[in-house]
């Protein structure tokens, strides 16, 4: 097992590959495609994509393909989530880092495929997204879910295999209420499974936005699986998740 962290968008991108360190130019490659992430996205950063269009230095018929490609994407999350997704924040600020730290995701991933690498784990902050296994002996590879009371303990690890091989976390622990709540406060932590880890991502946070009515709804119109916790501390589980997490613990 070969290990890989860096700082990026603020948090930590972490790579893990079951069969050694990769060919040397696949992580400069990486870093480079999160750097134009940044570059693009940030609005930290005044001199981003992103920031000149939200001062009006730079207008929306001007943008490049790549930002018209994600805002696109996110409107039709915005959509299929009757609005709780929203890449907008609530000044009419343009704010696409719900989807697009997952597209980043994908990206690298894409870059480990594209390696010929076919057992990995490429994660941002602690969302992620697997390639076929963690070891020689067909082990799956394990994600833990963060305790929202305690920084530095797991609520649970959960064990990702090829049909949800994705993983993404939304709460409040790590940087507070930073998500525009749609519906009630119902949730403090919000952990989904899918197929993608952009589902994963904005499904994540389209229920912490939306309460328990997205949840029902992200459930009942998407092959997803979701732990939540709600304000009281309580963890719900939906059943496939928790007879995946109690063999995994077993």
């Amino acid at each position: 097992m070969h290990r890989e962290h860096f700082e990026t968008m603020g948090t930590v991108a972490s790579l893990a590959f079951a069969a050694g360190p990769p060919d040397a130019a696949l992580l400069p490659t990486i870093h480079a495609a999160f750097d134009e992430v940044e570059a693009r996205f940030s609005l930290y950063r005044p001199n981003s994509e992103i920031s000149r269009i939200a001062s009006r230095e730079s207008a929306m018929t001007k943008a490049s393909p790549e930002f018209l490609s994600s805002y696109a994407a996110a409107i039709d999350w915005k959509l299929a989530t009757n609005g709780t997704f929203d890449p907008h924040r609530p000044d009419g600020v343009i704010d696409l880092s719900g989807i697009v730290k997952a597209q980043a995701i994908q990206c690298a991933l894409d870059l480990v495929q594209g390696a010929g690498i076919a057992d990995a784990l490429v994660s941002i902050g602690g969302d992620g997204v697997v390639i076929g296994h963690a070891d020689a002996a067909g082990q799956a590879w394990t994600v833990g879910v963060l305790d929202p009371d305690d920084r530095g303990a797991l609520l649970c690890t959960v064990p990702l295999d090829p049909q949800r091989p994705a993983i993404a976390t939304s709460g409040t622990a790590e940087r507070g209420e930073h998500i525009w709540r749609q519906g009630l406060a119902d949730f403090r932590q919000v952990t989904v499974v899918a197929s993608d880890i952009v589902t994963a991502d904005v499904l994540a946070t389209a229920i912490l936005s939306g309460g328990r009515a997205s949840r029902d709804a992200a459930t009942d119109s998407w092959d997803v699986d979701v732990l939540i916790v709600d304000l009281d501390g309580v963890v719900e589980v939906t059943p496939r998740l928790r007879g995946l997490i109690t063999q995994h613990a077993a």
